[in-house]
């Protein structure tokens, strides 16, 4: 059995009309006109339409798709994935509570609060690149940086929220 390259078109009977985007050892991922992207075996029956041959620099859908992610986190100051909230938070509320009597209280969905966070965290982190990558001086950029690091080491309460350590906010270590 010959194996169908990435970009072939097939008709398949309970998907109908689809492109290859992606072969793995055992099934062809395929992009179907009314149904999607489905999975299907190398040897599920279907009418071949158009068999495109393997070329040696053939990439995967995925290697794309992630290749593409990254220029636009890079060009274009988009932060990566989402960060995970822990799952002991997930669907939980965060409850203000006024020094006032006679003022209401304010809740917050914690998954909206944590999304701000994050997103705090991914802007600095971008102000951080735009800095190392201007054409200010050495001094004045070791100047912002601490500031920086500063403002990492004053956010470090929330890092009870973040699911992955890796993730957390660090500001500059004590000498004790």
């Amino acid at each position: 059995m010959k194996l169908l390259a990435p970009g072939s078109r097939i008709d398949h009977s309970k998907f109908g009309k689809g492109v290859v985007t992606n072969v793995t050892n055992i099934h062809y991922y395929v992009s179907f006109i009314e149904k999607g992207v489905e999975t299907i075996p190398l040897d599920d029956e279907f009418e071949v339409i158009e068999a495109l041959d393997y070329e040696l620099d053939l990439v995967s859908f995925y290697e794309v798709e992630t290749t593409l992610k990254k220029i636009l986190q890079k060009w274009n100051d988009i932060g990566p994935a989402i960060t995970k909230i822990g799952d002991r938070w997930k669907g939980g509320t965060l409850v203000l509570n006024p020094g006032k009597e006679g003022l209401a209280s304010k809740e917050i969905p914690i998954d909206q609060f944590f999304y701000k966070i994050v997103m705090v965290r991914d802007r600095i982190r971008v102000m951080e690149q735009k800095i190392n990558a201007s054409p200010l001086d050495d001094a004045t950029k070791v100047d912002l940086q601490q500031y920086i690091t500063r403002i990492y080491g004053s956010l470090t309460t929330f890092n009870v929220l973040f699911r992955d350590k890796e993730d957390h906010f660090v500001g500059s270590k004590s000498k004790t």
